[in-house]
């Protein structure tokens, strides 16, 4: 910066006697950086713009899998439903080993004799 205002200094005459000049040479030097960096930044700005929609697209899948999926009401109020046992006849009776009634060799269990 210090190298920019000596060079006005020195040439202070030249830039007050014409000022369209000057100020039209600063605006085309600083339009021309703005359209090179512009240009050697672009491809740069396009990943950054990629790698933050990817990252959104990511967080939006992983919020999807944390959200407990909604569970349907039965089609049978369960309030005011009483359950019927099936008669002592068609109950299951407990499979009871003993030294006489023991599992096989083979490894099969022994059958409960109904009695």
């Amino acid at each position: 910066m210090q190298k920019i205002i000596a060079f006005l200094e020195a040439n202070s005459a030249l830039v007050l006697a014409n000022p369209a000049v000057f100020a039209t040479f600063a605006a085309l030097c600083a339009g021309g950086g703005f359209v090179v960096g512009r240009y050697f930044l672009t491809e740069r700005v396009t990943n950054l713009e990629s790698r933050i929609a990817r990252r959104d697209e990511e967080i939006a899948e992983l919020k999807g899998k944390q959200k407990v999926p909604w569970r349907e009401l039965p089609m049978v109020p369960i309030v005011g439903t009483a359950a019927i046992a099936p008669p002592e006849s068609r109950r299951l009776r407990p499979l009871v080993l003993s030294d006489d009634n023991a599992a096989s060799v083979d490894g099969r269990a022994a059958v409960n004799e109904r009695s």
